[in-house]
């Protein structure tokens, strides 16, 4: 993160010029279709399926994940890869076209996806577009089921998908779906009754059942891809028809009825070309730092057209049936003095940059307003936010393309973060195409395989001012044989990192006591000087919904929380103040369900202080703490940085001491009620739910045998989902 620095008017037309290489689609390395689009104050988005995992021969739709972008300035497209993967969700299907908005009531992105092509609609939340995306919905139910377990039915509507969101100015919430026909439900020119609409509960839990209106609109032949959106109090209510074009219609109220008033987009096509195949469409429209934006899809890579490299199909064969291998594209578009939209033109360029980009941030590997030779790798697991990986097909001409970036005075250095298994490999940063300029060169370093990531650092020069075009080019003997993570400048426009502090802002002034949950808050930008913990993973999997927003975990336990789900190396940091030099006695409280092997340590400054403190078996679960002495840690006057190292997995820790705390009391303490659930869900240590068991009173260890349970390890979590815990089975 950096505070933007300020750019003339001069300079910033200075950065939005043409660019020599066509933009549209977003994407020269995936088969992306189906897009949906939304917008923030900050990004603008857009959510796609993929048809990546069909056949060259393909003659039907093989879609399973949904992919991410943003952007800040529709020149540049962050990709954040797989957001969401039917693969890996229960009681999913295929995972097919779907919509996104953003709530302006808790400012959360929402999508709502069809379960496979016709079993359904379900509702998904994020506070990012990378995810974790979660169910809101109340018994983690979906909205719409044809056989069942939804709130509501399909209402006889023939094809039960292609579901879209909609947010009011009120923060009043609709979405629709629909397609196809049936006896019931007709598609007919100017008859057509495809498609329903419900309003959300203000919570997101579900929605007005009572609510439900069908919307009937005259116009073309409708097939499927229902879409609102609002503009100068008006509501617009669009779709795909029969004949391949998106039509619409306008109304006063979002539920309708809506007056049809002509087509907005036609099949695709540049200068009488088609570009699609003469196939489907699909649409999403969001407003944006007041401009209107449409993303779509079409068939530009498949046909090679415009001189796209044709990608191969999943299974390495080339020249891919068009139809079946789409791509997604965005253009601009406007309305009418009257309201009515403007029919879209098709652009090879896309939209124009309405911002010049900032070297100076971190940014995820795949940020980049053109590609070439390159591919993408995303590794996904539910609750998790996908690792997005850039492969480099370095014996060919690979590269990404950033544009319109503003370097400010200069740029002195380039790091990125790879994973390489040959030696030699390397990427050139060059200025005006490919082959221009060269401004530096980082080789990286051989880190054994594709899973081992290192900073590699590099001198460059040449980079100040407005630069319209710059290229990461990767040069190597061998293709895939890099991960390419993220990449960031350093310069004399790099704002310097600010420090992580104290969690009350002020250090904690020995003698203390102090709850391990309170470590310092993270300071932000690159560097060991801002970051207070490292964990294994990115999400803060306990139960005390307590610092969320970050990734250690925190459990309910001990004198209220503590930290929980420990793995040896893991750390967290605490700034104190010591009032004098001296002695100051080490003590802390801790647990674990393990027979052996848990423990922690403490650093000051970065130098051990006390002794490591190993921690036997507390109880047969984690819920049971007990005090251990440390030692004592030599301190000298002064404010210092007292790091909490996991040296042996599976210890909780509640709080620690330095000092005589006698007449010293927790530090920030939070006092929690206990739960007073007896009967808890078993899981297994890769979280398949295997049961319950009900304590009635024993410990839970002794309660697992009687029920069952095996010599092992389990996860217990309350039914109330209040208390969450590890314990195991020793016989």
């Amino acid at each position: 993160m950096r505070l933007l620095k300020s750019v003339t008017l001069l300079g910033m037309v200075a950065g939005f010029g043409v660019s020599a290489l066509a933009d549209n689609p977003i994407s020269a390395y995936h088969y992306l279709a189906d897009p949906g689009a939304a917008a923030d104050d900050t990004y603008f988005y857009v959510i796609t399926d993929s048809d990546d995992p069909a056949v060259a021969n393909a003659n039907g739709y093989d879609i399973k994940a949904l992919y991410g972008f943003r952007t800040k300035d529709m020149k540049n497209w962050t990709d954040f890869g797989i957001i969401y993967d039917a693969r890996k969700v229960d009681g999913i299907g295929d995972i097919w076209a779907s919509g996104i908005a953003v709530n302006p009531n808790d400012h959360r992105l929402y999508i709502v996806f069809p379960d496979g092509g016709g079993g359904g609609i379900g509702l998904i939340g994020a506070d990012s577009i990378a995810g974790p995306w979660t169910n809101p919905v109340s018994g983690n139910k979906k909205l719409i089921n044809n056989w069942g377990g939804g709130l509501a039915d399909c209402d006889g509507i023939g094809w039960c998908f292609d579901p879209a969101i909609f947010f009011d100015d009120d923060g009043t919430g609709y979405f629709t779906f629909g397609g196809g026909e049936s006896n019931s439900r007709p598609a007919a020119n100017n008859n057509n009754n495809i498609f329903n609409i419900y309003k959300f509960n203000k919570d997101m839990k579900g929605f007005d059942v009572s609510s439900k209106t069908q919307l009937k609109i005259g116009g073309p032949k409708a097939m499927e891809a229902s879409y609102i959106h609002k503009y100068k109090g008006n509501y617009y209510l669009s779709y795909s028809t029969a004949d391949l074009r998106i039509a619409y219609g306008m109304s006063k109220n979002p539920m309708g009825p809506y007056e049809y008033k002509g087509i907005f987009m036609g099949n695709p096509n540049i200068g009488g070309q088609n570009i699609n195949a003469n196939n489907n469409n699909h649409h999403g429209i969001a407003e944006f730092k007041g401009h209107w934006y449409v993303a779509y899809h079409d068939r530009r890579i498949a046909n090679g057209y415009d001189g796209l490299e044709k990608i191969p199909a999943d299974d390495g064969k080339a020249n891919p049936v068009p139809a079946f291998h789409r791509s997604v594209s965005v253009d601009e578009f406007t309305y009418n003095v009257d309201g009515t939209m403007k029919e879209l033109t098709f652009t090879k360029e896309g939209p124009k940059q309405i911002e010049n980009f900032d070297p100076y941030d971190w940014y995820p590997a795949l940020t980049s307003s053109k590609q070439k030779g390159i591919r993408s790798r995303s590794n996904w697991a539910p609750g998790k936010v996908a690792e997005h990986l850039l492969l480099p097909l370095s014996t060919k001409e690979s590269w990404i393309r950033v544009s319109g970036v503003d370097f400010g005075t200069a740029a002195t250095g380039f790091t990125v973060q790879a994973a390489s298994t040959a030696d030699g490999n390397k990427i050139e940063i060059h200025t005006g195409s490919a082959t221009g300029t060269l401004a530096g060169t980082c080789t990286l370093k051989n880190t054994g395989n594709k899973n081992s990531f290192a900073d590699n650092s590099c001198e460059v020069t040449g980079l100040k001012g407005i630069v319209e075009q710059l290229f990461l080019v990767f040069k190597g003997d061998k293709d895939s044989t890099m991960a390419i993570k993220a990449w960031g400048f350093e310069g004399s426009g790099t704002t310097p990192p600010t420090p992580q502090v104290p969690y009350d802002s002020v250090a904690v002034k020995l003698p203390a006591k102090i709850e391990a949950e309170k470590y310092d808050i993270p300071g932000t930008g690159r560097g060991g000087d801002v970051d207070s913990y490292s964990d294994n993973d990115s999400e803060n999997q306990g139960d005390a919904k307590f610092r969320e927003d970050l990734g250690v975990d925190i459990v309910e336990g001990g004198t209220g929380m503590a930290i929980g789900y420990t793995a040896s190396g893991e750390w967290l940091e605490y700034t104190v103040e010591v009032p004098e030099d001296g002695d100051y006695a080490i003590k802390a409280s801790a647990s674990t369900g393990m027979e052996n092997g848990a423990s922690f340590c403490f650093l000051a400054d970065g130098k051990a202080i006390g002794d490591t403190i190993n921690v036997p078996q507390t109880g047969d679960d984690w819920s049971v703490y007990k005090e251990f002495d440390g030692g004592v840690a030599k301190l000298t006057k002064g404010t210092h940085v007292i790091r909490l190292v996991v040296t042996g997995d599976n210890v909780n820790v509640d709080w620690f001491s330095l000092g005589d705390v006698s007449e010293v009391g927790i530090k920030n303490g939070v006092r929690l009620a206990a739960s007073g659930s007896k009967v808890y869900r078993v899981y297994n240590v890769g979280g398949k739910l295997l049961g319950t068991v009900d304590m009635k009173g024993k410990k839970a260890g002794a309660a697992l045998m009687d029920a069952g349970f095996t010599k092992g390890v389990y996860m217990l979590k309350s039914i109330d989902s209040r208390k969450t815990f590890m314990t195991s089975v020793t016989r």
